[in-house]
C-alpha cells in the first residue's frame, strides 16, 4: 500500500470541521442574505446540481419539504441545454448546488430560469464562477480550494449550507457548536474506518441505502466508492429496495446501511429484516438503527438530531471510500478519467 496515495484527499476531508466554523463565521451574512429574498411569494422549489452536489441537493429536498412545506423537484438541466424550454417560473425558487459553478448546463438553466421569472440562488465554491453570477443570491461554501478530483469537504459543506438556509427561512436556529464538535470527533474514528476498509470484500457485490436525510449519503457512499476505487456500487432508498432491486442479492453481498442517530428504525426495519434474512455481510455507517452482534458499525455520530448527523456522517463516508482505494492501491486523489471540474453542455 502506498503511504503516497490520497493525502490530498485526507488532508481535504480533514479540514471539513475547519469548513463548518467558517461557515458559521459567515452564517449572520448569510441569514441576511437569504432573509432579503422573496420567499414569502414562494410556491414550489426547483433544484438544479449534478453529481456529489446532485446528491446534496436531495438533502436540501427533504429539508425544504419538511421544514417549509412546499413541493421541491430536481431540475433536468437538458430541457434548456438540449431541447431549448421556455421557462415560466412565476413564484419559484431555483437553487443550483456546484463545487465549481463552471458547467454550461447549469448556468444556462438558471438564466432561463431567471429569465421566466424565477427568484435565483446559488451555493458554490467560486463566487467569481458563472453560476454564481447567474444567481440573485450566491451562498459561498467557505471550504476554500479543493484539489482532490474526488469532492469531500465540497459536498460537507453544501450539507451544511443547506441546513442554514432552510433554517434562516423556518425561522430555527442551528446549534454550530454541536455539529463541529462531532466532526472533529469524526476524524477521531478515522483509524478505527481504516481499519475496517482494510478488511472489507467488495468484490462480489456492495449496495448502499438509506432513507428519508440519508437518502442523500447513500448516493453520496456509492458515488465516492465509485469515483476512487473504480467499482461499479450501486444506491437505493431502502424503501425503493424492495420492489424489485433485492431480486438481485445474495448472501455473499455486501450491504452498507446509512443510518443516522436519531433516525426513526421503522423507515427501514422492514427492508433491514428482509436484507438480513439473504446476507450476514451487513454494515452500517450511522448510529441510528440497532445492529446484531455481527453487523459492522463503520463509524457515525452521535448525539445529533437526525438532521444534523447526516452532515457529519458524510466524514465517515468519505474516510470509507478514501481508504478501500488506498487499501487497492488507487490514488484516490487523481481517478484514471475523471476530472476535477466537469462541464456537462
Amino acid at each position: 500500500m502506498s503511504t503516497e496515495h490520497g493525502t490530498i484527499m485526507r488532508s481535504e476531508i480533514e479540514e471539513i470541521p475547519a469548513v463548518f466554523e467558517r461557515i458559521k463565521s459567515q452564517s449572520v451574512q448569510m441569514h441576511t442574505e437569504v432573509s432579503q429574498l422573496p420567499l414569502s411569494s414562494i410556491d414550489s422549489v426547483i433544484l438544479v446540481a449534478r453529481g456529489t452536489s446532485d446528491n446534496a441537493a436531495l438533502y436540501l429536498k427533504y429539508l425544504i419539504e419538511t421544514k417549509v412545506g412546499i413541493p421541491c423537484g430536481l431540475a433536468s438541466p437538458s430541457v434548456v441545454s438540449v431541447y431549448g424550454a421556455k421557462l415560466r417560473f412565476k413564484n419559484v425558487l431555483v437553487i443550483a448546488l456546484s463545487q465549481s459553478g463552471q458547467s454550461p448546463d447549469l448556468v444556462g438553466y438558471c438564466t432561463a430560469a431567471r429569465q421566466g421569472g424565477a427568484t435565483v440562488v446559488a451555493m458554490t465554491n467560486d463566487q467569481t464562477s458563472p453560476l454564481a453570477q447567474s444567481a440573485h443570491c450566491n451562498l459561498y461554501l467557505q471550504a476554500g480550494p479543493e484539489k482532490a478530483v474526488a469532492a469531500t469537504k465540497s459536498y460537507s459543506a453544501q450539507l451544511l449550507v443547506a441546513r442554514l438556509f432552510v433554517a434562516a427561512w423556518s425561522g430555527e436556529v442551528l446549534n454550530f457548536d454541536a455539529i463541529i464538535a462531532e466532526g472533529k470527533h469524526m476524524l477521531e474514528q478515522s483509524g478505527q474506518v481504516k481499519t475496517l476498509a482494510e478488511k472489507f470484500k467488495f468484490n462480489d457485490g456492495v449496495t448502499a441505502m438509506g432513507r428519508g436525510f440519508a437518502y442523500a449519503n447513500a448516493h453520496e457512499t456509492a458515488l465516492k466508492i465509485q469515483e476512487t476505487l473504480k467499482i461499479p456500487v450501486a444506491s437505493f432508498s431502502s424503501a425503493d429496495y424492495l420492489h424489485g432491486p433485492i431480486s438481485s442479492l445474495h448472501d455473499q453481498s455486501r450491504v452498507i446501511f446509512l443510518a443516522p442517530n436519531g433516525i426513526a428504525e421503522s423507515a427501514m426495519s422492514s427492508t433491514v429484516a428482509r436484507i438480513r434474512e439473504i446476507t450476514t455481510h451487513i454494515y452500517w455507517i450511522g448510529t441510528g438503527f440497532t445492529r446484531t452482534p455481527h453487523e459492522i458499525l463503520i463509524g457515525g455520530s452521535t448525539g445529533l438530531s437526525e438532521i444534523d448527523s447526516v452532515i457529519v456522517d458524510s466524514i465517515v463516508l468519505q474516510f470509507f471510500a478514501l481508504f478501500l482505494a488506498i487499501n487497492a492501491g488507487k490514488n484516490p486523489d487523481a481517478p484514471v478519467g475523471l476530472a476535477k471540474v466537469t462541464k456537462t453542455l
